[in-house]
């Protein structure tokens, strides 16, 4: 009968160290989901900043075009054009 006890406890023992490290890998792995939803959410506003970030320069470069700098006077001429289509457009539906 004492066999059979000390197989028991072995078991029991083990089932218990196997539930501690079930429950350390279940904390880890929250811990790691958290981290990666924060990590997720830099991103994306890493992103957004990246894209204002964009449209900022754009709006430097025609400005600087404006400005009689000569290196992007073609999408300067370019975006008043189409500015002015926009423009004509508007005033003929105002018309109407």
């Amino acid at each position: 009968m004492s066999v059979i006890a000390e197989i028991i406890d072995t078991l029991e023992n083990k089932v218990e160290k196997l539930i501690l490290k079930l429950r350390n890998l279940e904390k880890n792995n929250q811990d790691l989901t958290i981290e990666l939803n924060k990590s997720a959410q830099i991103i994306q506003n890493q992103s957004q900043e990246i894209e204002a970030l964009k449209a900022q320069y754009e709006t430097l470069k025609i400005a600087n075009s404006l400005l009689g700098s000569d290196e992007n006077k073609r999408d300067t001429k370019l975006k008043i054009n189409s500015l002015i289509r926009e423009i004509d457009y508007c005033i003929a539906q105002l018309s109407d």
